[in-house]
């Protein structure tokens, strides 16, 4: 049995597609690992699953590449954007994910804005373990302190640091995507103020490690880097893959250009399961 498949990126974070009723059986953790493979598989960020939903115009499962399910990606919700609107040439589209329900709008050359609904900075909603000040987290790695701790539908953990460069973001953010302060595990960012409309950005991605851009990541470091009083939204986020736009108000909005990189087939062989 052949399977079909879109892949897609946002800055180089990259997805693949599926439809749920063209999969044979239930995913388990193995089959998502082997489909994000590069090797083995077809190679991806994250897999993304969609089915119908009562409640908007598709429903979105994402599941990073060690098989963990996140609650929400930008990226990759634009990118679902996109292609709806590519299928039933409509601008606006509703996509409900295990966090809640985002909008897309698709413009020309590929950009899509998402609004993510207003982020999320108590302690319990992130979630963590235990009551702090999420603005100041008692958390210290090599030197780097007090972190933002902020959800976007998924948590994050966001260090301010003078040059996003210097660091070794593979063993740094290895080390703290597992702190014990995070009941779901963090994705963590590391952001430098360029000025009060520019930040750099750099993400160590829970489930999946340094990926060249994050949607959810970027967001969290604007509504971090404006809560602690650094910039004005709308603010410019570069990232290793691109740059996105971000404005922080009432909401959190992203926008910025998608990529349909090729469709196919997998063969079901894929699924089997590996005694």
């Amino acid at each position: 049995m052949l399977i079909p498949f879109v892949k897609m990126h946002g800055l180089g974070n990259d997805f693949v597609i599926l439809e749920r009723n063209q999969i044979p059986s239930m995913l388990n953790n193995q089959h998502i690992k082997m489909i994000c493979d590069r090797r083995f598989g077809i190679g991806c960020d994250q897999l993304i699953v969609t089915e119908p939903s009562t409640t908007a115009d598709i429903f979105m499962r994402i599941y990073n590449a060690d098989g963990s399910e996140a609650g929400a990606c930008g990226n990759a919700t634009r990118c679902l954007g996109y292609l709806l609107t590519q299928r039933d040439q409509k601008k606006n589209h509703t996509i409900q994910t295990i966090s809640g329900h985002l909008k897309t709008e698709t413009f020309g050359d590929g950009i899509v804005k998402v609004d993510f609904g207003p982020p999320n900075l108590n302690w319990k909603d992130i979630p963590l373990t235990e009551e702090v000040d999420t603005l100041n987290l008692p958390i210290e790695h090599n030197g780097l302190k007090n972190p933002v701790a902020v959800s976007i539908g998924n948590p994050h953990m966001v260090f301010f640091v003078y040059d996003v460069e210097s660091i070794d973001l593979e063993n740094f953010g290895a080390y703290l995507t597992h702190h014990p302060l995070y009941l779901e595990g963090a994705n963590v960012e590391l952001v430098e103020i360029l000025d009060e409309r520019t930040l750099r950005l750099r993400v160590y991605e829970r489930g999946v490690g340094i990926t060249p851009a994050c949607g959810t990541g970027a967001a969290a470091s604007v509504v971090a880097a404006k809560v602690r009083g650094f910039i004005k939204p709308p603010t410019t986020v570069i990232l290793d893959g691109g740059r996105l736009l971000i404005d922080y108000q009432a909401t959190v909005t992203m926008s910025g250009i998608v990529n349909f990189t090729f469709e196919g087939q997998f063969s079901s062989m894929l699924l089997k399961d590996i005694a």
